[in-house]
């Protein structure tokens, strides 16, 4: 984890102490920082990238995408990377146990004009990378005031919601990103929603009454256990939207979840669910 954070912070310093990164687009210095001269493979029909055209609330757009790993295949990985946010690495699924696709979908602050690329990792070191494009609504998104009084955020700091249902109907994104055998039927899995309450300070605001920026206050780490197992572990980062929402699929069979949240300011608060029938 501290590996993760170490390279994460290293690339925001690189970025802001460069220049030309207000000229140039970010991506190819990106790529060397992150992956050094490993090749990146266009993924094709291995990601699908769910963003939209224009954010309509750049404090609050959601990011999502569909993995699934070549045939033979698992994933160790994914990365999310919004190129000209401040802190572009802005989100990593890790799992504990490799897995042959996934589902995410997380509320984002989107700064700018942005080109968005998913990379996964599989167990065999091999790179996909998948990109698209975010226009904004121009609200300067981790510097825009927060939503909520900085006191009153305190009150339900790290309250945390789950629900798990199915995924809403046949021929989802999920699904279509599933290879077809014509005989096996694979399993998609459910649908887990986080709601968090976490104010996600970016380090860039500004309170609106002492006139002082507010310290970078953000979420670490989102443990993600199932059946008493880890399952997936995603770190944060200032693009995580205020009482951020975050979607993920889960097997079918899980029973109970439990989710471990801890912030860079050290706070941990955990929630746990016991699924209907169990």
């Amino acid at each position: 984890m501290m590996k993760k954070r170490a390279l994460i912070t290293a690339v925001v310093c690189t970025l802001l102490a460069s220049p030309a990164v207000a000229l140039d687009p970010s991506w190819p210095e990106l790529r060397e920082t992150l992956y050094g001269d490993k090749f990146l493979t266009p993924a094709g029909d291995v990601i699908t990238i769910d963003a939209p055209y224009r954010s309509q609330m750049d404090a609050r757009t959601q990011i999502g995408a569909t993995v699934t790993a070549p045939q033979g295949r698992m994933l160790e990985s994914i990365t999310v990377i919004l190129d000209e946010n401040p802190m572009p690495v802005s989100a990593v699924f890790t799992f504990d146990e490799p897995v042959p696709h996934f589902f995410f979908d997380v509320t984002m602050r989107v700064n700018g004009p942005t080109p968005l690329h998913v990379v996964a990792r599989t167990t065999e070191g091999q790179l996909f990378v998948a990109d698209s494009f975010v226009k904004t609504s121009g609200q300067g998104a981790c510097a825009a005031p927060p939503g909520t009084d900085p006191e009153l955020a305190l009150a339900t700091l790290g309250n945390m919601q789950i629900n798990v249902t199915e995924f809403d109907a046949p021929g989802t994104l999920l699904e279509a990103a599933m290879p077809s055998t014509g005989t096996a039927t694979h399993d998609q899995g459910k649908r887990m929603d986080l709601d968090l309450q976490h104010p996600s300070h970016s380090g860039m605001q500004m309170d609106q009454i002492t006139l002082l920026y507010l310290p970078a206050r953000f979420v670490d780490n989102i443990a993600v256990d199932l059946d008493g197992a880890g399952f997936v572990d995603v770190t944060g980062s200032i693009s995580f939207s205020e009482d951020p929402q975050i979607s993920l699929s889960v097997p079918s069979h899980t029973r109970s979840v439990d989710v471990t949240m801890t912030d860079t300011d050290g706070f941990i608060a955990t929630a746990h669910k016991t699924l209907p029938g169990f």
